[in-house]
């Protein structure tokens, strides 16, 4: 199993997340968060005055698929993420040894 962590624009998480139910994906997490790469923050006009924030909201989405299905779904996530344009995130693939449904008792790729 792997653990697909993508960091992306906000306006991009219906998108993406109807692409990834389209590939297979049967469940996600979902956070809004603040961050900041090669952008270093952004500059933004508000109540006619100008500001520099650090931080660049994003949502960070957490999915954990069966290992046979994590490289399309990791193309998925990059061809619908993407805008061309700096800031568009990143993706983290991370092994995961072992899963549990807490309802049900089952265990690794049944607990998906």
């Amino acid at each position: 199993m792997k653990l697909i962590i993508a960091i992306i624009k906000p306006f991009k998480l219906d998108e993406v997340r109807e692409a990834l139910t389209a590939a297979g994906v049967q469940g996600m997490t979902v956070s809004e968060v603040k961050g900041f790469g090669r952008q270093k923050g952004q500059t933004e006009i508000y109540r006619g005055a100008e500001y520099t924030t650090n931080m660049v909201p994003k949502i960070k989405l957490e999915v954990v698929v069966a290992d046979d299905i994590a490289t399309s779904v990791v193309e998925t996530i990059q061809t619908t993420a993407h805008t061309g344009s700096i800031g568009d995130g990143k993706i983290f693939i991370a092994d995961i040894a072992h899963a549990v449904r807490i309802r049900t008792g089952e265990t690794n790729e049944t607990a998906l």
